[in-house]
């Protein structure tokens, strides 16, 4: 019998050192890696009757890192339509050239530049071929249709579209797309107000991106805006804040 409870004493300090052992242990280090990264930013588009307007930040940062204050987001495709893209920068940089490249195949083929509405449908076609591994961009196109009429498209990053009388895309859209549903939309309004001309556009865009740089850390330093009309493409800039 005194042999049995020394080896059941024996037993349970062993029991107990080995929970000890695994209690003590350190747990593993993971290093984990991703191929994506969201570098920030807002873009807004708006189409008019015969003009479309798009105004985008320049800021482009990681985390809390800026690095550096002064790059586009938005590509001239044609003379009636750019496109600006939010999300991560390589992808959209590796986006705009591959559209580009499409675009001059299809002037070489055809002698002219497509239309606002097959640029629409060639993007859709290229994210979603990527669908697997997607571009990871939130995109924005802009342009004049063939009828002379403003367009707008939104996308999300595997080729679903939708044509709009405005949108926005970014780390800021919440923040815009609330004003623009009461400015142009005029949702909920009871009191009657005419609709706003293209210089009054333009300066609602200014407006609301500079409020989006006084909530949203990711967007700032310099806003750029983008004119479509009949005379083509015209773009200015405008400070944001720059902390």
């Amino acid at each position: 019998f005194g042999s049995s409870l020394q080896a059941r004493q024996q037993h349970s300090i062993r029991c107990g050192q080995a929970l000890s052992f695994l209690f003590n242990m350190q747990a593993p280090m993971e290093h984990r890696w991703s191929p994506y990264e969201d570098n920030g930013g807002t873009c807004m588009g708006v189409a008019g009757e015969d003009y479309a307007v798009l105004v985008a930040d320049t800021r482009m940062s990681q985390g809390y890192s800026i690095h550096t204050r002064d790059n586009s987001k938005v590509t001239k495709l044609t003379d009636k339509c750019i496109i600006a893209s939010c999300g991560m920068k390589a992808d959209a940089i590796t986006l705009h050239r591959m559209l580009k490249a499409r675009i001059v195949m299809y002037e070489h083929k055809h002698r002219r530049q497509p239309s606002v509405v097959a640029i629409a449908q060639m993007l859709s076609t290229v994210l979603y071929y990527k669908r697997f591994f997607p571009y990871y961009t939130f995109n924005v196109l802009v342009g004049l249709d063939d009828e002379g009429k403003g367009a707008v498209y939104h996308y999300d990053a595997i080729g679903s579209f939708e044509r709009v009388p405005y949108t926005t895309s970014g780390s800021g859209s919440s923040l815009v797309m609330s004003v623009l549903d009461c400015q142009l939309q005029k949702l909920n309004q009871t009191v009657k107000t005419p609709d706003l001309d293209k210089p009054q556009v333009v300066e609602l865009c200014k407006d609301v991106l500079s409020s989006v740089g006084e909530r949203d850390i990711y967007t700032g330093d310099y806003g750029e805006i983008f004119v479509i009309d009949a005379g083509g493409v015209v773009s200015t800039k405008f400070d944001l804040k720059l902390d």
